[in-house]
Parts: structure tokens; sequence; C-alpha cells
């Protein structure tokens, strides 16, 4: 049952976006820019762990449990440092994803052929 929540949890994350594509004249810059600070905002109220404990990987993957990943390294940084926290916390908690981003960018950079597009 934990596979079926995370597939349609995750699945309806995506659908969200993707109507936001089609039915809105933003750009998808702004949707992700949108789903983070969603993921934060519904982090600080404590909304997003709820749900992040019932869909598992189908909430904590997409772009707002990165959002949500950052509130709740905030908060124990918080909880541990006091105000220096507050600046610390959400890099140390975002460290691990941004560095597998930066390192499979790169590596699919080094490995693609680039060409135009015409």
């Amino acid at each position: 049952m934990e596979y079926v929540n995370a597939f349609w949890v995750g699945g309806l994350i995506c659908v969200a976006g993707q109507l936001l594509i089609d039915l809105t004249r933003l750009t998808p810059a702004r949707i992700m820019v949108l789903y983070v600070t969603a993921g934060v905002a519904l982090g600080a109220v404590g909304l997003y762990g709820p749900l992040a404990d019932f869909a598992g990987a189908g909430a904590t993957v997409p772009l707002c449990g990165f959002g949500w990943a950052l509130t709740e390294g905030v908060r124990a940084a918080v909880a541990e440092r006091g105000l220096l926290g507050a600046f610390t916390g959400g890099l140390t908690a975002g460290a691990a994803g941004t560095t597998a981003a930066v390192f499979f960018g790169c590596l699919a950079a080094v490995l693609a052929k680039s060409r135009d597009k015409s």
C-alpha cells in the first residue's frame, strides 16, 4: 500500500504542475519556485509532514518536498543552535539533493553530445 500511496500522491502533485503549465501563463521556472515555496509554507504550518509520512517518496521527491526538507532543516538547526540555525539549517538539509543535482548535471554534460536544435 505504501507504493500505491506514493504513486497517487506524487501523481496528483505532477497533475497540478501540468495544469499550471497548460492553464496559466506561468513559466516552468515560476512553477518550480511556486512548488518549493508551497513546500516551505506547508512545512512551516505543519501540514506537509503528515503528507510525507503518508505518501513517502510520492511527497518528498517532488520540488515541494525539497521545500519541506529545507523547513525541517531550519527547524532542527534553530532548536540546536538558536538564531544562527535559521541561516545554516536549510543549507545542511538540502545539501545532499543539491550535490546530487549538480553531480548528475555535470555528468550529463560530459557524456551528452551537444548540437543545435535545428
